[in-house]
């Protein structure tokens, strides 16, 4: 609108002035509008990531935040949220690296893991890399015995990915040879 107005005062005498045939007042008013937009936008967007917080705040709270909740798209964002909210849950980060280890809910999709990388603390990648790899020894771990990984991740995040990286390697020769081993039967 201030085109127009500044038109006005340039051409008050020269007749009807039409802002719908103003090309500089139409670019303006459409620029309004897509800011407008994206502000809507933004605003349901922080709505939507605030909502995912609370929820994930709630359910850690009642000790229901485990396996049979899916992690989702954003939720690296709403952990972000609740801790500069005040609101952290250490059971959110165990929650989040134990998907991130099991590559469940949308850590399934190659994408989100490589996202992670940029979006979960070294921690939290450090634990969940170290799980994956103990994963892969096949050896069982009761509930809580694996504790001490969350600590090592805590203390020294570059240890315990070099220790993860370290199983990998010696695990993948033994997986192999069971590979092998499974195709015919015999070996």
């Amino acid at each position: 609108m201030r085109s127009y107005r500044r038109c006005r005062r340039r051409h008050p005498a020269s007749g009807t002035y039409d802002p719908k045939a103003d090309a500089v007042v139409q670019d303006e008013l459409a620029a309004d509008q897509r800011a407008a937009e994206a502000e809507q936008q933004r605003l349901q967007e922080q709505q939507q990531l605030a909502a995912r917080a609370d929820e994930l705040a709630a359910l850690a709270r009642v000790g229901r935040l485990g396996r049979t909740v899916e992690s989702r798209p954003g939720d690296e964002a709403a952990r972000d949220f609740l801790v500069h909210r005040g609101d952290y849950h250490p059971v959110v980060d165990g929650w989040l690296t134990q998907a991130l280890a099991d590559r469940s809910g949308h850590y399934a999709d190659p994408a989100a893991r490589t996202a992670a990388d940029g979006s979960l603390p070294v921690a939290v990648r450090a634990h969940a890399a170290l799980l994956a790899a103990l994963a892969r020894t096949s050896a069982p771990a009761a509930d809580g015995e694996l504790e001490f990984a969350a600590r090592l991740a805590q203390a020294d995040p570059a240890a315990t990915k070099a220790l993860a990286a370290w199983l990998d390697r010696v695990l993948a020769p033994i997986e192999l040879a069971e590979a092998g081993a499974g195709e015919d039967g015999v070996r």
